[in-house]
């Protein structure tokens, strides 16, 4: 990632700008609410991109965790700041916060349709592991089921 962005830990600040980015991404958004959880529950963990000359949002992703595993439960970034890094500094930032708390699995679903997310998923050594049948509404749509083992 270049100087133009930075990540923190995403706070209700971040719900807003995030809210906007899951519609403009995703067929079914997380409402805010739903986005609020990410940085209020224990057992979740999430960080925001930001661009440092405007201060917004670019990319966010979460986690939830137990013991040795966790569930990736979004990365999202906002189409004017694609192919510029963000979504592999979330990632990144993630993963590092997962090392510390001793996980060791980290799962994720994915639209099979979603060829970019799935290659981004392969480039950060995620790997298939299964098929979720329907898993996906507004289309209906399989999941591919993928896992990343942390050392």
């Amino acid at each position: 990632m270049n100087d133009k962005f930075y990540t923190v830990v995403f706070n209700a600040s971040h719900v807003a700008d995030a809210a906007e980015i899951e519609k403009l991404c995703f067929s079914e958004p997380w409402s805010e609410e739903a986005l609020g959880y990410m940085y209020s529950s224990p057992h979740a963990y999430a960080v925001a991109c930001i661009e440092r000359e405007s201060g917004r949002v670019a990319a966010y992703g979460g986690l939830e965790y137990i013991l040795d595993e966790a569930e990736l439960t979004n990365i999202a970034t906002h189409p004017d700041f694609r192919r510029q890094g963000c979504a592999n500094a979330v990632s990144d930032a993630l993963e590092r916060f997962v090392k510390l708390h001793g996980v060791k699995h980290v799962w994720l679903d994915v639209r099979v349709s979603n060829e970019p997310a799935i290659r981004l998923y392969r480039k950060l050594g995620f790997e298939d592991a299964g098929v979720r049948r329907h898993f996906y509404r507004f289309p209906t749509e399989d999941a591919l089921l993928m896992v990343k083992e942390l050392k």
